[in-house]
C-alpha cells in the first residue's frame, strides 16, 4: 500500500451489491412483509435494484449503496425488528461501467450461442 493515510482513501465511484436482509426474531418464519418495505424503501430510493428469490440486487455509487442498505436496517430496527443479520456481496470495477443487466445479458448471449450449435 502506498503511504497514503486510509482516511484519505476514497470509495469506489460505483458498485453493484447483492444483498439479502434476514430479520431475526420475528413471531413467524415468513419475512415477506419485511422484504415487501425493504422493496417499498427502494423503490424511492432512486438507485436501480431488482429483487430475486434471495434477495437484492442495487447499483449506484459505493455510498449511495451503502446507505440504502443502511436505511433498510434502520426501517426494520424501527418497525420493532431487533436484530437483522445482512448478506451483503457487493462489486466494483473501474475498466468500465458495467450493470447488473449487463452481466446477466453477457451470460444469456453465451448460453444463446450454446443453443445455436446444438
Amino acid at each position: 500500500m502506498s503511504t497514503t493515510e486510509v482516511t484519505d482513501l476514497p470509495t469506489p465511484p460505483a458498485c453493484v451489491a447483492d444483498f439479502c436482509l434476514i430479520p431475526l426474531g420475528t413471531p413467524t418464519a415468513s419475512v415477506s412483509k419485511e422484504v415487501a418495505e425493504v422493496q417499498r424503501l427502494l423503490k424511492k430510493c432512486g438507485l436501480k435494484y431488482t429483487m430475486h428469490s434471495a434477495g437484492t440486487t442495487v447499483e449506484g455509487s459505493w455510498d449511495d449503496v451503502m446507505r440504502v442498505i443502511g436505511q433498510c436496517h434502520s426501517m426494520l430496527h424501527a418497525n420493532g425488528i431487533v436484530r437483522i443479520q445482512s448478506d451483503i456481496r457487493v462489486g466494483s470495477r473501474t475498466d468500465k461501467k458495467q450493470s447488473f443487466e449487463d452481466k446477466v445479458t453477457a451470460v444469456q448471449a453465451l448460453l444463446a450461442k450454446d443453443e445455436d450449435a446444438a
